[in-house]
């Protein structure tokens, strides 16, 4: 069977679905494609301040907040000899909040919310591969599933864009290209469970996370809102394969490295431990692109960072949102495809590459607290700095420093900021990354990428005339012109 489409979703995660939402709600024909079928079990259950903002403009928002999960304020970060109390409230401002949530919950009110915004949504669907014509991606190959085995015949799909959010899969970064490339520092295996009746450390604003390093790596504690805690390690792939072989099961270490952490084993007092325990690599990895003719990749089809700072859901969201925005402007005829691809890659990258450099700094060069948020202070442009550096390093893992510099209208601000954050992500790169280079920070460079691809030269390559739009409409828009109009 074939069919025609103006954009196909590979995936239906948080950026799937929030992108398939956005741009079935701006009028275009869009199919999302899913290989599993929802509910389904997934990690990653914090979420940052910034995901209310794409919720709301997906409309998913009410039905999330209507929902019933964990209402989080911040949290505490206990780092060495330091203790972080990072209130969201006191700090960034004392409307924002976001939850705590159960993943498989989270992403079906998502997923569900695509289709009611008019995307086809089609679960159990495997996408093969993407085609290309003349180097543009056309169109892609899909089977329905039946218990992970192929029934009927295969499916093809045309389309104008294809949003692979496909996840740590990657259907184009790494099945089809092969242009991923792993961050060495932070090659990790998370190992986590669930208990009933912990407690929170004293302090913690409300439903906040708490992080506990230890010799090991680092622990998370997140309550959820049927009681349960979501507790656990991060700790790098030697350290647990020198260690694991002293347990009989996994079980069995995870409990034995958690009691041999007194904050651990205090929270966990008096609570009952709920099997089975769960393990997963961790590692974190950036492509070498995030899109190009046709495509755009979205979350962890693009690239993935270690979860010290809760990043994960708010990427996916946020680039999402560039995304279809970008996809938008285009279609209305605002922006060339050049312009808009170039910003997508842009902003997405700078995104990711800030928190790289900030979880590089806890990991590999922390030299206590005061350093530490002044660096993570540099961070911020100059002219949106508070008195506090505490208080911008709480703004930025509130996600609300991405969603502050996406709509900027003043170019100098991304022309500064990439200044800065280029100077402190090669700093990393050359102490703290150990001489690992392009394997490790990427594309670091975050010029205009795509002039060649699309044909385009001179002054309407640039990006630094772009910004985000949410009202009337989402997308694209010249700051020139909005300066102008003033």
């Amino acid at each position: 069977m074939e069919t025609k489409v103006d954009v196909l979703v590979i995936g239906g995660g948080p950026g799937g679905s929030t992108a398939a939402a956005l741009l079935a709600r701006n009028g275009l024909k869009v199919l999302l494609l899913e290989r599993e079928t929802f509910p389904r079990y997934h990690i990653g259950e914090s979420l940052l301040a910034s995901c209310q903002s794409t919720l709301k403009l997906s409309g998913a928002y009410d039905k999330v907040a209507a929902h019933g999960f964990t209402v989080k304020r911040g949290g505490i970060i206990l780092w060495g000899s330091d203790r972080w109390l990072l209130d969201w409230n006191k700090m960034v401002d004392p409307n924002i909040w976001s939850w705590q949530v159960d993943r498989a919950e989270y992403d079906e009110i998502l997923l569900r919310n695509a289709a009611e915004k008019g995307a086809e949504v089609v679960e159990s669907a495997a996408v093969r591969r993407v085609i290309f014509e003349d180097g543009r991606a056309v169109a892609a190959e899909w089977t329905q599933l039946k218990d992970g085995a192929q029934v009927g015949s295969v499916n093809t799909v045309k389309f104008d864009y294809v949003i692979d959010a496909s996840g740590r899969s990657g259907i184009l970064s790494q099945q089809q290209f092969k242009m991923r490339k792993s961050h060495d520092v932070f090659q990790n295996i998370a190992i986590w469970g669930y208990w009933t009746g912990a407690k929170l450390l004293p302090e913690t604003p409300e439903g906040g996370i708490n992080v506990v390093s230890s010799p090991d790596g680092w622990w998370w504690h997140i309550p959820l809102s049927d009681g349960r805690y979501s507790v656990g390690l991060v700790t790098h792939k030697t350290k647990f394969a020198q260690a694991r072989q002293d347990y009989g099961t996994l079980e069995k270490y995870y409990l034995d490295r958690l009691n041999s952490v007194d904050v651990m084993k205090t929270v966990t007092e008096g609570a009952t431990f709920h099997g089975p325990v769960r393990a997963e690599q961790d590692y974190s990895y950036v492509s070498d692109r995030f899109c190009g003719p046709g495509y755009m990749l979205v979350g962890d089809a693009a690239c993935f960072l270690d979860p010290l700072l809760s990043t994960g859901v708010h990427l996916a969201q946020y680039s999402a949102m560039i995304g279809a925005a970008s996809i938008l402007s285009v279609r209305r005829g605002e922006v060339k495809e050049g312009e808009a691809w170039n910003f997508f890659e842009y902003v997405y990258r700078r995104a990711y590459t800030r928190m790289l450099v900030l979880v590089s700094r806890m990991y590999e060069r922390y030299q206590g607290a005061d350093d530490y948020f002044w660096n993570a202070q540099k961070l911020v442009h100059a002219s949106s700095r508070q008195s506090e550096p505490v208080r911008d390093f709480t703004a930025i893992i509130a996600g609300v420093t991405d969603l502050r510099e996406v709509e900027q209208v003043d170019t100098r601000v991304m022309n500064e900021m990439n200044e800065v954050l280029l100077a402190e992500a090669e700093e990393m790169q050359d102490s703290s990354l150990a001489g690992k280079a392009k394997n490790d920070v990427t594309a670091l460079d975050m010029n205009p990428l795509f002039s060649g691809w699309f044909g385009l030269t001179g002054p309407d390559t640039s990006l630094n005339d772009l910004y985000l739009m949410t009202e009337p409409v989402l997308g694209l828009r010249r700051a020139k012109a909005a300066v102008m109009s003033q």
